[in-house]
């Protein structure tokens, strides 16, 4: 397996990389993530394995997206979707910029909550869609009832703009834009080298 984005976090200290979903080899952790406790309310998509086979199949054939599993220290522990907004629902719900990037995740082994590393990998995602040079804001739109994620969002840098209805969910529209993110990446390193951070 070759991740397509690796990077060491200091704050943390271990190792966090992204690599492109194989069906085949993902197909069961990705289902049974999906029928965790604190993902079910969320993602809703805690359906029959014949139902989940079709459906992963189709994220991966949606050209406009990207699916990822995200590892720690070469451990799969999150699940991602990174996406085009030109092409997604929720390009109706503002008025999107060409390069505009969105994400969708989870953290899908419980043993890796409360912990502090959701922040960290988000980071990294953030950090690796600002790669494309053209992208100047990434988006989210976490479940509005989800004060948890949102709470994380908004330490990465995203600021709330306004609640969208969305097919499945009511969400909440979160903007993060390059500048805010790199300076407050560069803040977290600050601390991070001065062991100032919590």
């Amino acid at each position: 397996m070759e991740s397509e984005y690796q990077v060491y976090n200091d704050i943390i200290q271990k190792t966090i990389s992204f690599i492109p979903v194989d069906y085949e080899r993902d197909l069961e952790l990705i289902y049974k993530w999906m029928h965790e406790p604190h993902v079910i309310p969320y993602w809703q998509l805690n359906m029959p394995f014949s139902k989940f086979e079709v459906h992963l199949k189709r994220a991966l054939d949606d050209q406009h997206q990207t699916l990822y599993l995200g590892y720690m220290d070469g451990v799969p522990m999150s699940y991602w979707e990174a996406y085009w907004v030109n092409g997604d629902v929720v390009e109706k719900c503002y008025e999107p910029e060409m390069k505009d990037q969105g994400i969708h995740l989870l953290i899908g082994e419980a043993d890796f909550l409360g912990k502090g590393y959701s922040q960290q990998v988000l980071e990294a995602m953030v950090e690796f869609q600002f790669r494309e040079s053209e992208t100047q804001k990434v988006i989210a739109e976490p479940d509005i009832r989800n004060d948890k994620m949102i709470h994380v969002f908004e330490k990465c840098g995203f600021k709330a703009i306004k609640p969208i209805k969305l097919p499945d969910k009511t969400g909440l529209l979160m903007f993060c834009d390059r500048e805010r993110f790199g300076r407050m990446r560069k803040n977290d390193r600050t601390k991070s080298r001065t062991g100032s951070h919590l």
